[in-house]
């Protein structure tokens, strides 16, 4: 007696999609965040920004008392031969930005800044604090 097996063609498509489904939205839907390390030392801190692919000139860092922001924007390069044809893009195009808060204020007339290798190395120092000064009443 032969063996008869029933194949359904929509077996196969239903039950790969439930199993691992299609992402449809493979695009990040938000842009990603600067990655950083923050060092205090005795007498500044000490920030590494990673900014990969970013030029040096479409780096913007704004120092405010205690408050640090630090703002980037990659541009995308079209550069598009004929024939080629993108078959995936991961890669972020559009601005960046991040804010952070530090103990004590900087003295941003001494900050200095560095961009090697994608990486923003900043250096601020903190703010002497002046003595309290007493005040004469008249």
């Amino acid at each position: 007696m032969a063996n008869i097996t029933r194949v359904d063609p929509f077996d196969d498509i239903f039950r790969g999609f439930f199993v691992r489904p299609v992402d449809f939205n493979s695009a990040q839907t938000q842009p990603p965040s600067i990655k950083m390390d923050v060092k205090e030392q005795d007498d500044n801190y000490l920030v590494h920004a990673e900014l990969p692919g970013v030029k040096k000139e479409d780096i913007h860092v704004v120092v405010d008392g205690n408050q640090v922001s630090i703002s980037a924007e990659t541009k995308q390069e079209k550069e598009v031969k004929e024939g080629d044809r993108v078959l995936r893009s991961e890669r972020y195009f559009g601005k960046v930005s991040r804010s952070f808060q530090l103990e004590r204020d900087i003295d941003d007339s001494k900050a200095a800044a560095k961009f090697n290798d994608g990486v923003l190395e900043l250096t601020l120092p903190k703010r002497t604090a002046s003595p309290n000064k007493r005040l004469n009443i008249d």
